[in-house]
């Protein structure tokens, strides 16, 4: 790490060779922003720390009721579950989502029982499990309404790029000192968070299959944060931190579009200020959450030819696919069906070129994908599903490709597990374009799966009030 701171089936595998050519669009600039926080005073930031594990029964219960408080303030509140104790102990071949920091985050907390969690490391007098900061999930919110009508001394913000290829994180973090700490040195924290998650998990339903969130893979500053030594009445701190992701933590894969840079503020390693969730954007190659380059698992191989484009979002790059070895027929950059008439190995370049033709920047090689090729015989085990607009802001198109007659499912679940909206005995005879309102829901990530005749597709949706 680098600181510098300063104080103010049958299947067969394609081998898929990626060019991304794609000038400037991506780009940033390094260099720390001025004015990343508002020099107005404020009021505090909640900062949830859930203690969790996989084997805790009523954690689940836990995860939904800290949602609903992020849901409800979305700007305000940082949630970061921290997998930790006994009931995060994997057991044979689970997953094991502990890290080195929360055991000792846990043990200052005074916890008695789990899901237990800390709003701000305060202490809340009648809320405690013991004599400690840790509360029952009942007391979360209440606390959290406390905390977020209280004025802090102090504005946290912070700026994230990842570099795709390279993997480096870079985060620019500013605190601003609307009035005087009571303390002389505070210390700043950045953590590193990842999304959906699957993974066991006692409680929820879901078995296996439960989506962890908001887990704690790393602290990039440490136990207990880097010290800030200059704490009064307009001081301005700015400090760039960088750090090289690791592609797993623990044999757990980090996904680079699923992760949240968040930081935040501690008088001691106790009391906490204040805290942001920032903003994470990508260079080095295509962003990731950008459309087109989520991973996707296919196509069905049959005879055709071999290129086809699509124009992103504002139609500011064009994306130009080439097959070598046959092409296949004109499909869309979102789902791209790739038809060939044997089972075999194929050079697979994807070349994006921008509105100029420039193609003279690679891109990583960490989005490489592997594209599972199978049998034409075995056409009738695949379904495909579109999902647009995404993100949306209510209703979603469903285009459904595929053949299914046994009374198939369809189903959206919210990031907890839970089913929100179900249709069933749906057909699909070749294809089908159907709707799913969500308009009301609250904001989030879903999940849409279409299931039925043994055959299951999912995809994630982002909706936006």
């Amino acid at each position: 790490m680098n600181i510098k701171s300063r104080t103010m089936g049958k299947k067969t595998l394609l081998r898929f060779t990626l060019l991304l050519l794609l000038p400037c669009l991506f780009g940033f600039n390094n260099s720390v922003a001025q004015t990343i926080v508002g020099t107005d005073p404020e009021n505090k930031n909640v900062v949830l720390e859930e203690f969790t594990g996989i084997h805790c029964g009523y954690c689940p219960q836990g995860h939904q009721i800290a949602q609903g408080i992020q849901n409800g303030n979305p700007d305000d509140v940082v949630l970061i579950n921290i997998h930790t104790g006994s009931y995060a102990v994997p057991s044979g071949n689970e997953p094991d989502f502990r890290t080195p920091w929360g055991d000792a985050i846990a043990g200052q907390s005074g916890l008695t029982g789990y899901p237990a969690g800390t709003v701000n490391r305060h202490l809340f007098p009648g809320m405690s499990q013991g004599s400690g900061t840790a509360m029952s999930r009942g007391n979360w919110s209440s606390a959290s309404n406390q905390i977020l009508a209280q004025a802090s001394y102090a504005n946290v913000g912070l700026e994230s790029y990842i570099d795709v290829e390279t993997r480096q994180l870079t985060v620019n973090v500013e605190i601003y000192y609307t009035a005087d700490s009571p303390e002389s040195s505070n210390f700043i924290n950045v953590a590193i968070l990842q999304d959906s998650i699957y993974g066991p998990q006692s409680g929820g339903g879901a078995g296996n299959n439960y989506l962890h969130m908001h887990m704690l893979r790393h602290l990039v500053t440490g136990q207990w944060g880097l010290e800030v030594t200059e704490t009064t009445e307009g001081t301005l701190y700015e400090n760039t931190l960088t750090y090289t992701i690791p592609n797993d933590y623990n044999d757990v894969e980090v996904i680079l579009e699923h992760l949240e840079i968040v930081g935040f503020l501690t008088e001691t390693t106790q009391e906490l200020i204040s805290g942001s969730r920032g903003t994470v954007s990508f260079s080095g190659g295509p962003d990731p959450l950008a459309a087109g380059f989520e991973a996707e698992e296919t196509e069905i191989c049959d005879a055709g030819t071999a290129h086809f484009e699509s124009t992103s979002t504002g139609d500011i790059i064009q994306y130009q696919w080439t097959f070598e070895g046959g092409l296949p027929e004109t499909s869309s950059l979102m789902n791209p069906n790739v038809y060939y008439s044997e089972l075999g190995e194929y050079d697979v370049t994807l070349i994006v070129r921008d509105v100029d033709g420039n193609t003279d920047t690679l891109v990583s090689p960490d989005y490489i994908q592997v594209i599972t090729c199978v049998g034409v015989e075995e056409e009738a085990d695949k379904i495909a599903l579109d999902v647009f607009p995404n993100p949306t802001t209510g209703v979603v198109n469903l285009n459904i490709e595929g053949n299914l007659f046994n009374a198939t499912g369809l189903k959206v679940i919210d990031v907890l597990g839970k089913v929100v909206y179900e249709r069933n005995n749906i057909i699909v005879n070749g294809s089908l374009n159907t709707q799913v309102d969500l308009t009301g829901y609250p904001e989030g990530i879903y999940f849409i799966t279409v299931s039925g005749d043994d055959k299951q597709v999912s995809k994630k949706i982002f909706l936006q009030n």
